[in-house]
């Protein structure tokens, strides 16, 4: 597809309000398909985000880079039809800019979260307009993960859901609409599970990688607990592990206290520099 359409029904054009691992996983996805707007807060956030798109454009073929326009006033996302949030896991930021996104974009522009754990019904509430909203949580890396979860407020109209699921089609995605409970299907089931290795690890004194290994050799894991969590990010996963109430081992806490937050850090269960 050419120009600024998404998939041809509607002729959808994507705005995606955040810069930060999946923002820019989900617009490098979408630049294979159309035109992206992204918005970034800050200058520092621009430029990360220009370098973060650039790095994953490189990897996959067909992406180009030049598709996805970076602009850092929300007034660029007037003309978008289907708005992404995807800023901090935490529900006062992801409320406070969908209110903001709902007063930038038409009344019949579809806004959307890509909350991982958080109510959907209470985060549209927040944009005054909950029948055009949907919860649009998509996985990391989000150019290769396939599944999306979509959850729906009661309000959500017809068209909302249509064009929801032709966009995670377009994408290539699989869409499996779930229920507005916390952490979804997936993190529900994952983080109990993440976090008992955790507790396994200061029981036995294993090392990370050990009981990574067993894991991916053993249960045939694509990637070990330990370093899921890293990969995640370690103040993500304590923020979902409180949502969905299971409890945050003391060794994350501490980690995410000292500023060790896994891979975007350099440190986490492992050391990355």
């Amino acid at each position: 597809m050419n120009g600024r359409v998404l998939y041809p029904a509607v002729d959808e054009r994507l705005g995606i309000a955040g810069s930060g691992a999946i923002a820019c996983g989900l617009a490098v996805a979408a630049a294979g398909h159309g035109d992206v707007v992204l918005w970034a807060r800050s200058q520092s956030s621009e430029d990360r985000a220009r370098a973060n798109v650039e790095k994953l454009c490189a990897k996959l073929d067909g992406h180009e880079h030049d598709r996805i326009r970076i602009v850092r006033d929300l007034d660029e996302l007037h003309a978008e039809t289907f708005v992404v949030e995807a800023v901090v896991e935490e529900h006062e930021p992801k409320a406070a800019i969908l209110s903001e996104l709902a007063g930038h974009t038409a009344d019949d522009a579809i806004l959307s979260t890509t909350t991982s754990s958080l109510s959907i019904a209470a985060l549209a509430e927040a944009t005054g307009r909950p029948h055009t909203f949907v919860g649009l949580h998509v996985f990391n890396p989000v150019p290769r993960m396939k599944l999306v979860e979509l959850v729906f407020p009661p309000e959500a109209d017809q068209a909302t859901r249509d064009r929801s699921y032709a966009l995670c089609e377009t994408l290539g995605k699989t869409a499996v609409e779930v229920p507005d409970i916390p952490g979804f299907v997936v993190n529900r089931l994952l983080f109990p599970y993440l976090f008992s290795a955790v507790e396994l690890m200061v029981q036995t004194g294993l090392e990370a990688k050990d009981i990574d290994a067993c894991m991916t050799l053993g249960a045939g894991q694509p990637m070990g607990p330990l370093a899921l969590l890293d990969f995640v990010g370690l103040d993500v996963s304590q923020a979902i592990g409180e949502a969905i109430d299971t409890p945050v081992p003391e060794s994350v806490q501490e980690l995410v206290r000292a500023g060790s937050l896994g891979r975007k850090t350099g440190q986490g269960f492992y050391n990355y520099d």
